[in-house]
């Protein structure tokens, strides 16, 4: 067992293993899964795949390490979350190699993804502020009232291949603040990013225990759904295995916040600026080759602007080098299993036999010195109808879809109307409209001129519908208010002796 000082997650064996109570662990299943560099097909390593017993090994060293952890003071706790950010940011560039070898993003993809991460660890060195209760005076005679936060347990979070860094960094720098003990489950596809995290918050000063790492598959997931000392669970993935998430957490009396798929729209108005709605379309649909809960999978043009529009954005795509994330050259990598790319390419098919034109076809693509890399050119489709596969199904690749719409009623109501609530977008120069947009839209998201719209730390993360399961949205205040408990006290102070009353006493 070695304890690392650098941004490396592989051991002498070029396996990857668990990360529990301050060391590497291999626990007891013979079980592994590979990890691929999807731009080349290769294997790079293998991941050690948890059993029921690795599983319950881990809650009961985070359930150990929460007993000290929690008596710890804010200001330590605020203290130690500095030191990670530090070591964060000197090992971001070796971070962020790693989460382009394993996931196939771009390095600048990934480096803004730490980033991202980092803004919600920068929040959460301000937890003796977010903690901070309430107290009322004399609410009754010598009678004083006040409120507080507590943490709750050992916390799971389980997250997606697509954000290896930044999801994770949505959840455990403040659960952990909060006075938590969280127990990570990362994507088995891209794993070393997690164990490269833990380690440096230990690095930082955090406890052994108090962050470990449990790297697995579906029976590591139905162990932590079920096990009495996980206390709540964060989810970001698909809506089907999100839904499941929550109805199997919940039954077992947890607290869930379990954040599921989208079809994000982008709607374009008359008014609105055609290269910078082009540019914001391109931008938010392709980046991480669309595999982003938060891409824009869906454009939405009203009138007479979709053909400028459509034009515009053809242009576009046909200038975007695709390649290795590694290359500083490319504009978009790989996607992230050659499973996926037979996924996507059956979902075009099905839009082309249902009768979409295909504007740009990025079937077929090959990189020179990548032949066995999960490649996929962008593909834009126009003429898409909501009856159609590639509208209904959330695609997760580079894809975007065009719906025509005659006016913003009918395309607010095609928004409206989609089961899925993650984020919508409206680009226009009319002030009367965005404000219309943002009271009726459909969304837990919002951008006006802005086709991401992923809030800043301070506010909170979360979709409706489909999108969230829970009524807890990510990171922020709800956030805080997730990972923790509130108590009131009542208290009285006083010599008096007024004898029993068994009554029900007002409050005077």
């Amino acid at each position: 067992m070695t304890t690392r000082t650098t941004a490396t997650a592989r051991n002498e064996n070029g396996q990857i293993s668990h990360w529990v109570n301050g060391s590497e662990w291999k626990g007891d299943s013979n079980r592994f899964a590979r990890v691929d560099n999807p731009a080349t097909g290769r294997t790079l390593s293998k991941v050690h795949l948890a059993s029921k017993a690795d599983v319950n090994a881990v809650v009961s060293s985070s359930r150990m390490a929460f007993e000290s952890w929690r008596h710890f003071s804010l200001r330590k706790r605020a203290e130690i979350l500095l030191g990670f950010r530090e070591l964060l940011v000197r090992h971001s560039g070796e971070l962020a190699k790693i989460i382009s070898s394993e996931n196939g993003k771009t390095l600048a993809d990934a480096a803004g993804e730490i980033e991202r991460g980092l803004e919600v660890a920068d929040f959460a060195c301000g937890i003796a502020q977010l903690l901070k209760g309430g107290h009322s005076e004399r609410v009754a005679g010598e009678v004083d009232t006040r409120s507080l936060r507590q943490p709750i347990g050992v916390v799971a979070g389980i997250t997606p291949f697509n954000f290896p860094a930044m999801v994770p960094m949505w959840m455990f720098p403040i659960a952990i603040a909060c006075g938590n003990s969280f127990v990570l489950k990362p994507s088995e596809r891209d794993p070393s990013a997690a164990v490269v995290l833990a380690r440096l918050f230990e690095q930082a000063g955090l406890p052994a225990g108090v962050f470990n790492v449990v790297h697995g598959d579906r029976e590591a997931v139905d162990a932590l759904l079920h096990h009495p000392d996980v206390a709540a669970l964060s989810f970001v993935g698909s809506t089907p295995i999100a839904r499941y998430v929550y109805e199997t957490a919940a039954s077992q009396g947890k607290r869930v916040q379990a954040l599921g798929g989208a079809k994000n729209h982008m709607i374009v108005l008359p008014d609105a600026d055609v290269a910078q709605a082009a540019d914001a379309a391109v931008s938010a649909a392709f980046g991480s080759a669309g595999q982003r809960c938060m891409a824009v999978s869906v454009m939405v043009p009203v009138g007479e602007i979709a053909d400028p529009l459509i034009t515009a954005i053809a242009e576009r795509v046909e200038r975007l080098r695709v390649g290795e994330g590694t290359d500083p050259q490319t504009d978009m990598g790989p996607v992230i299993s050659a499973k996926q790319v037979e996924r996507i390419l059956s979902l075009i098919e099905s839009g082309l036999s249902e009768g979409a034109r295909l504007v740009v076809d990025g079937r077929g693509l090959r990189v020179e010195g990548c032949e066995n890399g999960y490649f996929l050119g962008a593909c834009l489709f126009d003429h898409v109808t909501a009856n159609m596969a590639i509208y209904r199904e959330e695609i997760f690749g580079p894809v975007l879809n065009t719906v025509r719409c005659s006016s913003f009623d009918e395309a607010l109501e095609l928004v409206n109307a989609n089961p899925y609530g993650n984020g919508a977008a409206l680009f226009t120069r009319d002030g009367a409209a965005a404000n219309r947009f943002e009271r009726e839209v459909e969304a837990g998201m919002v951008g006006i001129n802005v086709p991401i719209p992923v809030p800043a730390p301070f506010h909170s993360f979360g979709g409706w519908g489909d999108s969230l399961f829970g009524d807890t949205h990510i990171y922020g205040e709800e956030g805080v208010h997730f990972y923790t408990r509130g108590k009131v006290v009542t208290s009285r102070w006083t010599n008096a002796k007024a004898g029993a009353d068994l009554g029900f006493q007002p409050a005077s």
